[in-house]
């Protein structure tokens, strides 16, 4: 019986993949070139079953935007300023309604405890209906390519649309709440878990990457890892978070993910 194989591109869109995006990730139209002949070579030779791509998909107010912040002098703080729970007791940054303030402390405090990431403001991206929102178009070509050709329908997971929480994780928001949207995506990782090799590409290799992945090993467990295959050519960090990246693929290498190449893996 032949392998099932499950391609699981991570959030391939215009503002992380074009350079001109809201939050461009350096040299990924490259990785999205790479990804887009692999889905064309890969279709052709009917070695792909299903794909799985996942959206990040944000409200303009957002926990994460520059908008909901504000110092004393009602400044919004610049994209990449980095705020922590001593920031705002301190009085450096606070929410743009001070009704908030507990709100937001609650979450920085979440943030530092589950020791995912500190908050960082970023860039307005991926905008629900917005051209940084839509998938890059050569990979959304080859993904449709793929989808008339095996008859078969393409599984497209938003994530990110409740503006409380970060959601780099396709799996699971930073700091889940009562909104079903920001829990663990059991139907994804129930679909997942039938693969037999799991095709890693997308962006950014340092965030969203990262996290979906670990997610999805903590639900898979130790033994399924080696499922895992990070197709290196397709997946780049965020300039200035290339560590965090090199760390990812560390760890998950020592517990059994494979690294393959988009021009030969499956060939």
């Amino acid at each position: 019986m032949s392998k099932k194989v499950h391609l699981l591109s991570i959030d391939p869109q215009n503002d992380f993949c074009d350079p001109t995006g809201n939050l461009y990730v350096t040299n990924a139209e490259k990785d999205m070139n790479n990804l887009a002949e692999m889905i064309i070579r890969l279709t052709d030779n009917h070695k792909l079953d299903d794909i799985h791509v996942t959206l990040d998909s944000h409200q303009l107010g957002h926990i994460a935007n520059p908008m909901f912040w504000q110092d004393k002098n009602c400044n919004h703080p610049k994209p990449f300023t980095a705020i922590t729970v001593s920031d705002v007791e301190n009085g450096i940054w606070g929410p743009i309604f001070p009704h908030w303030r507990d709100k937001f402390l609650g979450y920085l405090r979440s943030l530092e405890n589950n020791k995912r990431y500190i908050h960082v403001i970023w860039p307005p991206h991926c905008i629900i209906g917005s051209w940084g929102h839509s998938i890059y178009p050569c990979v959304e070509k080859a993904i449709q390519y793929w989808a008339y050709k095996e008859k078969a329908f393409v599984d497209y997971v938003a994530k990110g649309s409740n503006p409380w929480t970060e959601h780099f994780s396709a799996v699971k928001a930073d700091v889940p709440d009562n909104d079903p949207s920001t829990q663990i995506n059991s139907r994804l990782i129930d679909i997942l878990n039938n693969a037999d090799i799991i095709l890693i590409t997308g962006e950014a290799l340092s965030h969203c990457v990262a996290n979906t992945i670990r997610d999805i090993a903590n639900e898979f467990g130790d033994d399924n890892i080696k499922k895992f295959f990070l197709v290196e050519d397709t997946t780049s960090s965020v300039t200035g978070f290339e560590k965090m990246g090199e760390d990812f693929v560390n760890e998950m290498v020592s517990k059994g993910m494979n690294i393959v190449n988009s021009k030969t893996v499956l060939a």
